[in-house]
């Protein structure tokens, strides 16, 4: 496996917006199910990772601000990152999220990450996304183009990351059908919406 290594900065913790944070090993369907949600959701905001890997053949070119790895570096010394991360040979990083204002933050990256996002904000709430069964994230895996090394590495990498993940989130949700796992996320959403309004609401006004 390649080493991981991690960094965080230091910007202004933000607790006005929900931070949601959605963690899962590779071949989970993060993408499809964040693209899903803000289909649904008008406003759930994205912000987006940056990476030093190279797009993959028919990736989304939006999927993430792609950077080479001086441009990153380079972000990283300006303080730009709310975390960032060495994953497999390539550097991962969560800007500082500038959302519009009313919407609610959506984060799509790695366990590490959202490790030292809640060290940052502890308000943020982690859902996890697993898979139904490693073969299934197998299949995934090779069907959006990776090599059949970089497949074994990440199910045996994807193993820790459930295991971790289950410790860190809030909520886990199993991608088994896409439907049910989007409608079961927007739920934990507006779960989390009508809490946060209730604390909120003077006592004489509930």
């Amino acid at each position: 496996m390649g080493r991981i290594s991690v960094q965080s900065s230091s910007p202004s913790p933000l607790a006005d917006p929900l931070l949601l944070v959605l963690v899962g090993p590779g071949g989970t369907g993060k993408g499809t199910v964040a693209r899903q949600l803000l289909e649904r959701d008008e406003a759930l905001w994205l912000s987006r990772s940056w990476t030093t890997r190279p797009p993959r053949p028919g990736e989304d070119p939006d999927s993430y601000v792609f950077v080479d790895r001086s441009g990153f570096e380079a972000h990283v010394e300006r303080g730009g990152f709310l975390e960032w991360a060495e994953f497999l040979g390539h550097l991962y990083g969560t800007p500082v999220p500038t959302p519009p204002s009313g919407s609610d933050v959506l984060l799509e990256i790695e366990l590490d990450g959202a490790r030292q996002v809640v060290d940052v904000v502890p308000e943020a709430r982690v859902i996890l996304l697993s898979p139904p069964s490693e073969e299934v994230q197998a299949t995934r895996l090779r069907g959006r183009g990776d090599a059949e090394d970089h497949v074994q590495r990440r199910i045996d990498k994807g193993r820790l990351e459930l295991r971790e993940g289950r410790e860190l989130a809030h909520f886990e949700v199993v991608n088994d059908d896409l439907e049910q796992a989007v409608v079961e996320v927007l739920g934990i959403v507006e779960g989390l919406r009508q809490a946060k309004a209730a604390r909120h609401t003077p006592p004489e006004e509930r």
